[in-house]
């Protein structure tokens, strides 16, 4: 975009749209950015969400959001793009490297659609994104590094893509409070790193992990609320350290390989309400300790 005169000159796709009035440098490049998405980037949109992404007026199209800035962000009263949902849209296509321009999103909700694709390294950008839901999608590659460098991010949902390979050990050492990534194509072992996580919400399910439940779960005691590890390939033992556990209230490791026993500690997790177990190869006597926790609706 050129500006000149207070007016600005948008180039998108080689079209330029003329004598647009903009409040703000940042509401234009969210225009530079939404444009390039609809006019290049999507291919299909059968419920025509964005049917009304027209002129300036970025803040009334549809599932875009703005908001004042917070803090010394800009001018007093300025608003920008806080949010964009466009869940369950259907829509076909693939993400820009321009959304990275809508560098004050908070929120970027995505989840049932088509996009295809990478997920580009320009969402670096967004250093305010606090929740990014990418959930149902066709993206792949390997785990989007882009995510790693996002601070203020706290929720993030890529579950049901066809991201592959391996979970960064750096993951587990953001400030995350709830981790979806099941159903996608990660292999390699958890990393040990996992019991850095002061995730309240953990669910990894459905990929190719293998290797051994980590022991190092234990340190996660007292933010851990729920853990899903279904169909990991999981083949080691269930380790005592699950005991540990003081605030889990859904620990679920069924359809693994793991063996050996299920260890009596398990009386520590004093909350669980939902412990699945089931499809492994746990072997023994099912310890007193489960029948005495106080919460337990349901054992399989």
């Amino acid at each position: 975009g050129v500006v000149a005169g207070g007016e600005a000159e948008v180039v998108v796709g080689g079209v330029v749209d003329l004598a647009w009035r903009f409040a703000s440098v940042r509401l234009r490049d969210a225009y530079v950015a939404l444009q390039t998405w609809k006019q290049t980037a999507i291919f299909s949109d059968p419920k025509n969400l964005t049917a009304d992404w027209v002129g300036p007026a970025v803040c009334a199209y549809t599932g875009v959001f703005c908001a004042p800035l917070p803090g010394a962000g800009g001018a007093p009263g300025e608003v920008a793009v806080a949010g964009v949902d466009l869940n369950h849209g259907d829509i076909a296509g693939y993400l820009p490297a321009e959304l990275g321009l809508l560098t004050d999103l908070a929120l970027l909700h995505l989840n049932s659609n088509r996009f295809c694709g990478l997920v580009p390294d320009a969402l670096r950008r967004l250093r305010r994104l606090h929740e990014l839901d990418l959930s149902n999608n066709r993206l792949v590659g390997a785990f989007p590094a882009a995510v790693l460098d996002l601070p203020a991010l706290r929720f993030l949902d890529l579950r049901y893509n066809d991201f592959e390979g391996a979970v960064p050990r750096q993951l587990f050492d953001l400030p995350l409070d709830a981790i979806f990534l099941n159903h996608n194509r990660l292999r390699i072992a958890l990393p040990a790193t996992i019991r850095n996580s002061p995730a309240s919400v953990i669910v990894l399910a459905g990929n190719h992990f293998g290797g051994c439940l980590p022991a190092s779960l234990g340190n996660m005691s007292a933010t851990l609320n729920e853990i899903l590890l279904i169909n990991n390939g999981l083949d080691s033992c269930l380790p005592p350290e699950v005991g540990l556990l003081r605030e889990v209230t859904v620990f679920d490791v069924s359809f693994n390989s793991l063996a050996g026993p299920l260890p009596p500690e398990v009386a520590g997790m004093r909350k669980v309400e939902q412990l699945d177990v089931a499809h492994n190869r746990l072997a023994g006597a099912v310890p007193e300790a489960v029948c005495d926790l106080p919460r337990l609706k349901n054992f399989t």
